[in-house]
């Protein structure tokens, strides 16, 4: 649940939105050895990533939170590409959601 949309009607309170994220990493910095969780990207990063963002309050597109989101995910050290997507699934009675997706490569 969170706040965004520019129509008035949205303005109103939180609404749902679903996130799809893909992060590409190196096969040889995501495979462990040891069964240990400082071996991958751990999945709380995601998570944390999106609930800061939200925390700083009202935005308005999707686009421009999804590529928000992508630049902070790919600042990690062991990601190299990005694929995140967003769903609004109750803005429109005629459709199960509305929604953007982005693909970003990290610059070598």
């Amino acid at each position: 649940m969170i706040n965004i949309g520019v129509h008035e009607f949205e303005k109103k309170g939180e609404q749902r939105v679903v996130f799809n994220v893909d992060l590409f990493i190196p096969l040889a910095a995501s495979t462990p050895k040891d069964d240990k969780l400082a071996e991958v990207v751990d999945y709380d990063f995601i998570r944390e990533t999106i609930a800061q963002r939200m925390a700083q309050g009202h935005i308005h597109l999707q686009e421009t939170l999804v590529d928000d989101l992508a630049r902070t995910l790919l600042a990690h050290p062991k990601v190299r590409a990005v694929r995140i997507s967003s769903e609004k699934p109750d803005v429109y009675p005629d459709c199960d959601a509305v929604g953007v997706e982005i693909f970003h490569i990290k610059e070598s």
